[in-house]
Order: C-alpha cells, then sequence, then structure tokens
C-alpha cells in the first residue's frame, strides 16, 4: 500500500506542472484544462494520454536544453 502512495506521489508532484503551464500559456484557470482534459480522455478512449505523455516529455527536454540563466556569470 506504501508502494502505491509513492508512485501517486510522485505523479502529483511531477504531473502538474504540464497543466499549469500550459494554462498559464492560454490564459486560463489550471482547474478548467485538467478537466477539459479528463472529458476528452473519456470521449477519445485514452487517446489523449498518449499525447499527454508526450507533451510532458517534449517539454522536459526544452526545460533541459533552455535553460534560463538569470546572470551573465551562470554560464
Amino acid at each position: 500500500m506504501k508502494f502505491i502512495h509513492s508512485i501517486r506521489h510522485f505523479f502529483e508532484r511531477h504531473g502538474f506542472g504540464f497543466f499549469q503551464r500550459l494554462a498559464d500559456r492560454l490564459g486560463m484557470h489550471a482547474k478548467n484544462v485538467r478537466i477539459y482534459f479528463i472529458y476528452v480522455t473519456f470521449f477519445t478512449v485514452g487517446l489523449s494520454f498518449g499525447f499527454y505523455l508526450t507533451f510532458v516529455f517534449a517539454m522536459k527536454l526544452k526545460d533541459l536544453i533552455y535553460t534560463k540563466r538569470s546572470s551573465v556569470f551562470d554560464l
């Protein structure tokens, strides 16, 4: 049971960042984006979950490549 809670905690900690960033870019609340995703997932029988994983992976790669530096001395 503890293993399941640790997996859930991992996904909650790392998974919701995608919806928050997408909502900020669209100018919406993150809650509305999450609800929309849930409805679309049920309507498309889980197909959008694959898109979600693809977009999250692409965002993580982009964050690793394009890091924001606050100073010239951070090089």
